[in-house]
C-alpha cells in the first residue's frame, strides 16, 4: 500500500515537471514569436524613419528579449537619437541617459559585437555634447574619456572624441587641476594614437592606389572603401591641427626646458620619456638649449633607434656639420623598419634640406617618402614649392624661366589627386603657379605651342608648352 502511494506521488511529480517544462517551452516560444513580430514592426518603422511609431514596439522587445537580436541596439540608437533631437529639458536629459544605458546593455548582451572603447567613448562624447543639460564638470567628463581610453585604446578611434579628450586635459591644466607633465604626456598619447590611425588608413588606401596605378579598376566595394579611408584621413588631418592649436604656446621652450631638466635624473634610463622629451623639444625648436644635447645622447646610448639617430642629425645641423647630419639622417632611415614611419622620416629630412636650400637632395628624400606612402601628398607640394623658388635660376630666357611654374603647378596637382586632405590647398597652389606661367598671348608670340622645353640646373626636367 505504502509502495503504491509512493509510486503515485512520484508519477504526479514527474507529470507536473513535464507539464511545467512543456508550458515553459511553449511560453518561451510564444515570447520569442512575439519579440520577432515586434522586432519586424519596429525595424520597418526605423527604415521608414518613423521613429515615434518604432519606439513602443522597440521598448517591448528591449525589455522582454534583450538578447534576441543586435538590431535592438542598432535601431535603438537611431530611435533614441531622434528622441533626443526632438526633445528638450528633463525629457531630453532622460533620453540621453537612456541611450548611455542602452549602450551598456548592448555591451552586456552582445559583447563580441560591441567594441568597448568605441562605445564607451560614444557615451562620453554624448555627455560632453550635452554637458550643461546633464550638469557634468570638466573633471567628470575627462575621467569618463580617460576610463574609455584605458578600457580599450584599440577601438577608441573616433577623431572627434580624441580631440575632446585632449581638449578637456588642456582645460583642466589651465584650471590648475593637471600638471604640465600630465598635459604633455596626454598630448603625446593622443598624437601617437592619431598617428597610429593615420598609418592604418594610409596603408589600406595605399593598396588601392597601387591597384589603380597598375591599371586595374577598383570594384564598387573598393571605391566605397577608398572614400571611407579618405574621409577618416581627412578627419584625422583636421583634428591634428586642432590638437596642436589647442596646445598652443603652453608647450613653449620656457615651459619645456625646466620641466625636462627637473625630470631628467629620474628618467635618464627611461627610453620612452627621453624619446618624448627630445621629440617635444625638437618640435618646438628648443634644440639650441644644452638640455636637448643631453637628452639626445642619453636616449641614443640607452636605445639606439631611428628617432635617436634623427635627433643626432639635428644636433649636427645645429653645429653646421651638414655632411655629418646627413649621415645620421640616412642612418635613421636604415634603422627604421616600418615603411609608414620611414616615409615620415624621409619627409622630415627633405624639409630640413629644403630649408637649407639643398633642393636636389631634398627632392630625393621627398620622392622616397612618396614611394613609401603615396597617399600623403605633402612631399609633392614641397617639390612644387622648390620648383617655383628656382624659376629665376633654372631657365635661360624669361619665357623658359616662367615655364618652370608649369612644372610646379603639375606637381601641386599631383598632391591633390593623391591626398584628399590636400585637394583644396593643392588646387589653389596650382592655380597660383599657373598664373605666373606664360600666358596664351606669350605662347603665341614665341610660336612654341606644344613644344618641349628642357629645364636645367638641379631640376633637370622638361615641360611641354600648352597647345593654343
Amino acid at each position: 500500500m505504502i509502495k503504491n502511494i509512493t509510486t503515485n506521488i512520484m508519477k504526479t511529480k514527474i507529470t507536473l515537471l513535464l507539464t511545467l517544462f512543456f508550458v515553459g517551452i511553449v511560453g518561451f516560444a510564444q515570447q520569442e514569436e512575439e519579440c520577432m513580430t515586434k522586432l519586424s514592426i519596429f525595424h520597418e518603422y526605423v527604415k521608414a524613419k518613423n521613429f515615434d511609431a518604432a519606439y513602443q514596439p522597440w521598448m517591448d522587445v528591449r525589455n522582454k528579449c534583450p538578447k534576441f537580436n543586435n538590431a535592438i541596439y542598432i535601431d535603438g540608437e537611431k530611435i533614441l537619437e531622434d528622441k533626443i533631437e526632438k526633445s528638450s529639458g528633463a525629457e531630453k536629459k532622460a533620453f540621453i541617459e537612456d541611450l548611455v544605458k542602452m549602450w551598456q546593455e548592448r555591451e552586456a548582451n552582445f559583447p563580441s559585437k560591441t567594441p568597448k572603447g568605441e562605445y564607451a567613448a560614444n557615451a562620453c562624447q554624448l555627455q560632453y555634447d550635452n554637458r550643461e543639460l546633464l550638469g557634468k564638470t570638466d573633471s567628470e567628463l575627462y575621467e569618463c574619456f580617460d576610463a574609455a581610453y584605458n578600457l580599450d585604446k584599440e577601438t577608441f578611434t573616433n577623431p572627434k572624441s580624441l580631440y575632446t579628450y585632449f581638449s578637456l586635459m588642456v582645460d583642466l591644466y589651465d584650471a590648475g587641476k593637471k600638471s604640465a607633465q600630465d598635459l604633455f604626456d596626454k598630448y603625446d598619447d593622443v598624437v601617437e594614437k592619431v598617428e597610429s590611425e593615420v598609418k592604418n588608413y594610409s596603408e589600406k588606401l595605399n593598396e588601392l592606389i597601387a591597384k589603380e596605378d597598375a591599371g586595374t579598376a577598383l570594384s564598387s566595394k573598393e571605391e566605397r572603401l577608398k572614400r571611407y579611408y579618405e574621409s577618416y584621413l581627412n578627419a584625422y588631418d583636421q583634428i591634428s591641427g586642432s590638437i596642436d592649436q589647442k596646445l598652443g604656446d603652453r608647450a613653449n621652450c620656457e615651459n619645456l626646458i625646466p620641466l625636462y631638466q627637473k625630470g631628467f635624473e629620474d628618467n635618464k634610463n627611461n627610453a620612452v620619456w627621453l624619446q618624448r622629451a627630445a621629440g617635444k623639444m625638437s618640435e618646438k625648436d628648443c634644440t639650441d638649449d644644452p638640455l636637448f644635447f643631453k637628452l639626445v645622447n642619453a636616449y641614443h646610448a640607452l636605445s639606439p633607434s631611428a628617432n635617436s639617430a634623427y635627433y643626432l642629425g639635428i644636433l649636427k645641423d645645429k653645429e653646421g656639420k651638414s655632411n655629418e647630419a646627413i649621415k645620421f639622417y640616412e642612418e635613421a632611415i636604415k634603422l627604421e623598419t616600418d615603411n609608414f614611419k620611414k616615409a615620415k622620416l624621409n619627409y622630415k629630412i627633405g624639409l630640413k634640406l629644403k630649408a637649407a636650400g639643398n633642393y636636389g637632395r631634398a627632392r630625393s628624400f621627398f620622392r622616397e617618402a612618396l614611394s613609401l606612402n603615396p597617399s600623403d601628398g605633402h612631399p609633392h607640394l614641397s617639390i612644387a614649392a622648390m620648383y617655383a623658388a628656382s624659376a629665376n635660376s633654372c631657365g635661360d630666357t624669361n619665357f623658359n624661366k616662367r615655364a618652370v611654374f608649369w612644372l610646379a603647378a603639375d606637381e601641386a596637382r599631383k598632391a591633390g589627386r593623391q591626398d584628399p586632405t590636400l585637394s583644396k590647398a593643392a588646387a589653389q597652389t596650382a592655380e597660383n603657379y599657373e598664373s605666373k606661367a606664360p600666358s596664351k598671348g606669350e605662347i603665341f608670340s614665341e610660336g612654341n605651342s606644344g613644344q618641349v622645353i628642357n629645364i636645367g640646373c638641379w631640376i633637370g626636367a622638361s615641360v611641354t608648352v600648352p597647345k593654343i
